[in-house]
């Protein structure tokens, strides 16, 4: 029954479109299997063209050695004799990685190697799995599209598989998933478009982009996922669109004023975001070293001349709080879009906090996208900077990339230096009310709660950061925590995720409390 209830409360918040297409194309699936369907090869219509793009950014997410040894997600593998496209040894999200070919990007990476792999996958498309789904296919698209072009490369074999992927593409278009899935899907026919100057294709392409670039840009320019690190990714593909559509004049370039818009945005909103170290604050999904940083991201925007726009940060419910020397991050928004929150965490009113461009409390972050336990933890309330209610919730958090119940949190009031606002729990009868004010030396916490059970506030500490607690003290190297009305704090273990596949232990305080605590933090 539970599990009923589960799939109720995830469903109910899906669009019409996404359930027409996921039952489309299930039944699509199981009548195809039992007819034996194959694609078959289509003619391309065009030559490809000649294309022009400035230089992008080199690849930053996988390492490609001679001896046919890849290294993705900090995870590495040898084949010894041949390359298995399905390698299925690190799970699917390192499969995936391998048929990105992003590695094609990485520095000294040379042309005879990357046809050599170019030509090597193709030898073996008839049995590939995983590479054939639709987000593979579509940064693959892009990915082969830039190698081509760097390196004038002009091979019928290439482009006609290229050309029958980019069909296969448009057969697959992820309308049941929507989000960042269809976004890349649009970019993809839109290198593929330009690549063959099919305007078929291109069609295809700019009726996803207009419409989706539209619905996934927020006001304050963050990408409505409100990950981070999946921001740097989308602002990425914008970027090289706009790259793309600036330096080759095809379909009238039409869509330049739309990714420079776009770009400007979204840049403005992760110069806002990023630390002064570099890095970014791990909210919801977010990794270090996956994508492009920041810095590189600013770096190419200004190759192609365009600047940020920085609009005050509001829509997506973060908020920045940059008193020198330190630097706070505080959630107070939704989780992220009703129909596709699958990269959300339970973490509202959720903060980073950086001291003299140090982490000093941090997100646990993440570590695997496998339906595992871990990836429960992750997700978990108890796995961010928040308050939890007895052993409830804060939202219904299930499998790798479902949420069903979920809140909406209500700012009370905001100033320039504080911020109140409250929520209240859809797993039981609660509310929890948080107030941040932050003046030059310290930062205050006020954290109040509705219900017939405790509290319990957690604050996770970077692994550089020596902890003890004293009384109602928490002296630290970087500053002093104290906790006023607290029943016990007590310090426990816990693993940090800063990147996939990398734990690393590290301390976090745990305050228990009944109706409300007061959490001062003086920076030293």
């Amino acid at each position: 029954m539970r599990k009923l209830l589960l799939y109720f409360h995830t469903v109910r918040y899906l669009k019409i479109e996404q359930i027409y297409y996921r039952c489309y194309y299930a039944i699509r699936s199981r009548y195809r299997k039992f007819v034996g369907f194959r694609y078959s090869n289509k003619i391309i219509n065009n030559p490809s063209q000649g294309l022009t793009l400035q230089e992008s950014i080199s690849a930053t997410t996988g390492v490609y050695a001679k001896d046919f040894t890849f290294n993705f997600l900090n995870l590495s593998h040898t084949f010894r004799e041949e390359i298995d496209w399905n390698y299925a040894g690190h799970q699917k999200l390192w499969t995936y990685n391998l048929n990105y070919f992003e590695f094609l990007h990485q520095n000294s990476f040379s042309k005879e190697q990357g046809l050599y792999l170019i030509n090597d996958f193709i030898k073996n498309f008839d049995v590939l799995k995983d590479g054939l789904e639709p987000y593979p296919i579509s940064l693959r698209v892009i990915h082969w599209v830039k190698f081509l072009t760097y390196h004038s490369v002009k091979n019928e074999l290439i482009d006609q598989s290229l050309y029958n992927q980019l069909w296969q593409l448009v057969d697959k278009r992820e309308f049941h998933i929507l989000g960042n899935h269809l976004l890349e899907n649009g970019f993809g026919l839109l290198f593929g478009a330009y690549y063959f100057n099919d305007r078929t294709l291109y069609k295809y392409a700019k009726a996803i982009l207009v419409s989706e670039l539209a619905e996934q840009t927020l006001a304050d320019g963050a990408h409505f996922e409100l990950s981070p690190m999946y921001h740097q990714l989308m602002l990425y593909r914008v970027l090289d669109s706009y790259n793309l559509v600036k330096n080759n004049r095809l379909f009238n370039q039409e869509l330049l004023p739309l990714f420079k818009e776009k770009a400007r945005l979204m840049l403005g909103w992760i110069e806002q975001i990023t630390f002064e170290s570099g890095e970014i604050p791990l909210l919801n999904d977010s990794a270090f070293n996956i994508n492009p940083t920041t810095k590189e991201l600013l770096d190419y925007a200004r190759q192609l001349n365009i600047l940020p726009q920085k609009n005050p940060l509001k829509e997506s419910g973060y908020r920045k709080y940059d008193f020198s020397p330190y630097e706070m991050i505080v959630d107070v928004g939704h989780i992220g879009p009703d129909y596709i929150p699958g990269h959300a965490h339970s973490d509202i009113f959720n903060f980073v906090l950086y001291i003299d461009q140090k982490p000093f409390i941090i997100d646990t972050g993440i570590s695997t996208y496998n339906p595992t336990n871990r990836r429960k933890v992750e997700r978990a309330t108890a796995a961010h900077n928040i308050v939890q209610i007895g052993k409830y919730e804060q939202a219904e958090i299930w499998s790798s990339f479902r949420v069903a119940r979920r809140t909406i949190p209500e700012i009370i009031n905001e100033t320039k230096n504080s911020i109140k606002a409250s929520l209240d729990y859809v797993t039981t009868k609660a509310t929890h009310i948080r107030q941040f004010s932050f003046e030059e030396s310290y930062i205050q916490m006020i954290d109040e709660i509705e219900s017939t059970e405790n509290g319990k506030a957690d604050l996770h500490f970077h692994p550089d950061i020596k902890v003890e607690v004293q009384n109602n003290l928490i002296p630290t190297n970087l500053g002093l925590i104290k906790i006023e009305q607290a029943s016990t704090i007590k310090l426990v273990t816990y693993q940090y995720a800063p990147s996939f596949n990398v734990l690393k232990n590290s301390t976090k305080a745990i305050i228990s409390f009944e109706k409300k605590i007061k959490t001062t933090i003086t920076i030293q």
